[in-house]
């Protein structure tokens, strides 16, 4: 299964194309559907900041999942994210998708909104490993061990 194709812009205004015009060999794409997924988001960080030191090839992307809507309204959407995150390398890992939701989550399987999906692509933006929910010891290893195939190429 691959990552739909999607062009964006992250909260430094800087368009890019989800997944293949990211950075990362592997690349872990987070995504949240609602405001309080935040906490779920923020569960992984730590973790996945640790993965970058071990593998610096390794990079990771939030992508708020949000319904089509009106340029103006996008904008004071992403004004308002950018105003919360002072970092411009969260910021860059910050990509929002203002989208036609349903054909996204057939897509890419996802059943509801209730929870954030986790997908680590290749380069060529097929999904080797995906998870849901609040980063676990179980999810951290089997995302470690799908990190470390990838780079090994196997």
């Amino acid at each position: 299964m691959k990552f739909p194709t999607i062009v964006a812009e992250n909260l430094n205004k800087e368009e890019v194309e989800v997944p293949n015009g990211l950075n990362g060999s592997p690349k872990l794409l987070i995504v949240p559907f609602q405001r309080w997924h935040q906490n779920v988001v923020d569960s992984w960080v730590p973790f996945l900041e640790s993965v970058i030191k071990e593998h610096p090839s390794f990079d990771f992307y939030e992508l708020p999942t949000i319904r089509r809507m009106n340029f103006v309204y996008q904008r004071f959407l992403d004004g308002g994210m950018r105003a919360g995150i002072p970092s411009i390398e969260t910021r860059r890992r910050t990509v929002t998708l203002y989208i036609d939701k349903d054909p996204f989550k057939q897509a890419l399987g996802i059943p509801t909104e209730n929870t954030i999906y986790l997908f680590l692509v290749d380069l060529e933006g097929n999904i080797v490993w995906r998870n849901e929910g609040a980063i676990t010891e179980d999810k951290s290893q089997s995302l470690s061990v799908a990190i470390k195939q990838i780079q090994r190429g196997s």
